[in-house]
């Protein structure tokens, strides 16, 4: 592996990220929060500090390999999760590095998990997040909404630096078993894509603002829905709106963000009819309808009553957990344990290939069910050539082996999680959820960590374990699990 190329690409996403501070910092002087605004200071003093002299020093060696361009993605994820820990730790938010650095990784995995809550852990914060001042609430929103279409790809959209080795920096990291590229030039490619996140960001903080919402919280809630975040600025997430019209603006904006940002492209440029032409998405809207509707029956015949209140709570439950947005609007651990479960599956489906959504994404669920009807089909007809599709498209067989293999690495990392936080003294049901919840970058899991807890009294091992789940679940196993290999360092 080239390390000069990776510290070039280190130091000037190390930049970045110190030029990014400087939103903050204007907010932080704004509303005169003097502590926030020295940490910020210090954060992005450190980043330009350190970022530009790397950066500097190794900006004539940018060639780099397929090989390195796993390495560079990855060590990128971290390094900005480490940024993103600064402001909070020096601001004093969260004096302890672990809590700043799980915060962190959090908010730029697009996960949504908090430490943030309770007056045991973070005494500075009596009343939870709303204690938090409004710079560092507007960072957390913000290193979620850059994580959410990519850290490598937002790189690749703002600084021509990449050069030839862009196309495997984007194949690292863009989600789904196939990257679908838009132009055949990348850099492009993640030009249209950033261009269409933002345009749908701005419209739906219009929106907000317009439904009641004020406009910092609808600036940060924007920033936090499109990107599957689920950070809010309310202890209560969007539980704390007693609005109809910001609940539904906020689940058709999750349901948006949870579609292939391409279709919205080819939308955008008038072929509406991309979204019912594809196959994933169909699936996509037909399982959201199905599951909404089994939720809505179950609570409705616990509560004996049909109301609207009990379809907007189903809808949003299902979008939210579906999409791994994981804001929250009402206790889901307080319905039918079928319900409970219900969503638990969900959090291992996620959003389309191609969206900000976490999980392992509806194509692969798709292709897994595909591939074990023809099996079947095969052992009655041993010798038919029966090749897997995906509505009129044939998969390829490496896409289909790629498949099987993440399948495999993502419930092995979720089993082996699961058995580490149970060891740590949680019960089944709490490590079963924690686990599946950070691997599918969710938030809120069950038990002891569900839609109305926090992870602030999780044991430090078991916050970075966690962690690690959060990348791994972010980049796709693959890209981060390819580096413990033997073969790779050779």
């Amino acid at each position: 592996m080239k390390i000069k190329p990776l510290l070039n690409i280190l130091g000037a996403l190390l930049s970045i990220l110190g030029i990014t501070m400087v939103l903050p910092i204007f907010i932080s002087y704004g509303y005169g929060e003097s502590e926030a605004l020295s940490g910020f200071l210090y954060s992005s003093s450190i980043c330009l500090g350190v970022g530009i002299p790397v950066w500097l020093l190794t900006r004539h060696n940018r060639s780099f390999t397929n090989r390195d361009g796993f390495a560079i993605v990855t060590f990128s994820w971290i390094l900005t999760a480490v940024a993103g820990a600064l402001p909070f730790y020096f601001s004093g938010a969260i004096p302890n590095i672990t809590d700043a650095f799980f915060e962190s990784m959090s908010g730029v995995t697009t996960t949504g998990a908090s430490i943030i809550g309770n007056p045991i852990t973070l005494p500075n914060l009596p009343n939870g997040i709303e204690s938090l001042p409004h710079g560092i609430l507007f960072w957390r929103s913000f290193i979620q909404w850059i994580g959410g279409m990519g850290i490598v790809v937002f790189y690749i959209a703002i600084l021509p630096l990449l050069g030839v080795g862009g196309v495997q920096l984007f194949k690292a990291e863009v989600p789904g078993p196939v990257a679908d590229k838009i132009t055949p030039r990348v850099r492009e490619t993640a030009k249209f894509l950033w261009i269409v996140y933002v345009g749908i960001t701005a419209v739906e903080a219009i929106a907000l603002m317009v439904a009641g919402m004020d406009s910092f919280d609808a600036i940060c809630h924007s920033f936090t829905t499109m990107p599957t975040g689920g950070f809010s600025t309310k202890n209560a997430s969007i539980g704390h709106y007693d609005s109809s019209m910001i609940h539904y603006i906020i689940i058709f904006f999750m349901f948006v963000a949870g579609v292939n940002f391409t279709l919205h492209f080819r939308a955008i440029n008038g072929n509406m009819k991309s979204y019912v032409q594809d196959k994933e998405f169909l699936v996509y809207l037909g399982g959201t309808v199905i599951v909404t509707f089994l939720i809505f029956l179950a609570i409705s015949l616990q509560g004996n009553s049909i109301s609207h209140l009990n379809f907007r709570e189903s809808l949003f439950a299902t979008i939210s957990i579906l999409t791994t947005t994981g804001f929250g609007s009402e206790d889901y651990e307080l319905w039918p344990v079928f319900v409970q479960l219900v969503l638990l599956s969900l959090m291992f489906v996620g959003g389309m290939g191609g969206s900000t959504g976490g999980g392992m994404k509806v194509i692969r669920c798709m292709l897994l069910v595909q591939y074990a009807a023809l099996e079947t089909r095969r052992m009655l007809h041993s010798r038919a050539l029966i090749p897997v599709r995906i509505g009129k498209q044939l998969i390829k067989e490496d896409v289909v082996r790629n498949t099987l293999g993440f399948f495999l690495f993502f419930m092995m990392a979720f089993m082996v999680s699961t058995i580490i936080l149970s060891s740590m003294g949680l019960d089944l049901e709490t490590a079963i959820g924690a686990a599946a919840s950070a691997m599918g970058n969710i938030g809120p899991g069950l038990g002891e960590f569900g839609p109305t807890d926090n992870y602030a009294l999780l044991s430090d091992p078991g916050k970075w374990v966690l962690t690690f789940c959060m990348l791994l679940g972010r980049l796709e196993i693959f890209t981060v699990m390819v580096l413990f290999s033997r073969t790779f360092w050779k």
